[in-house]
């Protein structure tokens, strides 16, 4: 028997039934936050290469799917440093304004003449939400690579600011003005293409 095998027994997984479990999964995971999905696919199988060489590292804490999904993350960092390396830290849309007049300066919100308007979004109807899910990723496929990535790690997957900065080497402040100015092209592009 070879000794991955051996680990994944002792380990409650089954390497052989990754795809089948857990590919759909893992792959809706990554498209969400790629936007590419040929991208998504390869990350997919990267996480699943990564998983069979670290079987040993898996203690059972987690669920199979839970200890995959977090491989999946870190390689979904990987891609947005790699895509945020280099950029221009802070650079205006065309055509989208600015932020100046939008938000609060004492609690970064929306002040309330420039707050977005309803979207009229029947939460039930699965095929309006569908459309607007399509809007929203082609708007955000149309933000910089690190506005992108800035905003996906904090509106999609709820990360912490320090940890943001930390992976994508930003200042706080840095980080916060690129998520304002996210939001302000997201609600332009929203507003032109939605509403």
């Amino acid at each position: 028997m070879h000794q991955d095998e051996t680990e994944s027994k002792k380990n409650n997984i089954d390497p052989h039934n990754w795809v089948g479990a857990h590919a759909d999964y893992l792959y809706n995971f990554a498209i969400t936050r790629l936007n590419d999905s040929e991208l998504a696919r390869d990350i997919v199988q990267e996480t699943f290469l990564g998983a069979l060489e670290k079987v040993s590292s898996f203690h059972g804490r987690s669920t199979e799917r839970t200890w995959l999904t977090a491989i999946l993350k870190y390689k979904i960092i990987d891609v947005y440093r790699k895509r945020s390396s280099g950029a221009e830290t802070i650079q205006l849309l065309p055509d989208e304004g600015t932020e100046d007049g939008f938000f609060n300066t004492n609690d970064g919100h929306w002040k309330e003449a420039q707050q977005p308007r309803p979207f009229g979004l029947d939460d039930h109807d699965p095929l309006i939400s569908k459309e607007f899910n399509q809007i929203l990723q082609r708007c955000m496929a149309k933000l910089p690579a690190l506005w992108f990535s800035v905003f996906s790690m904090k509106h999609i997957d709820d990360m912490e600011t320090d940890i943001i900065c930390s992976e994508l080497n930003v200042t706080a402040s840095n980080c916060w003005v690129i998520i304002h100015r996210a939001k302000v092209n997201l609600r332009a592009c929203l507003q032109k293409n939605w509403i």
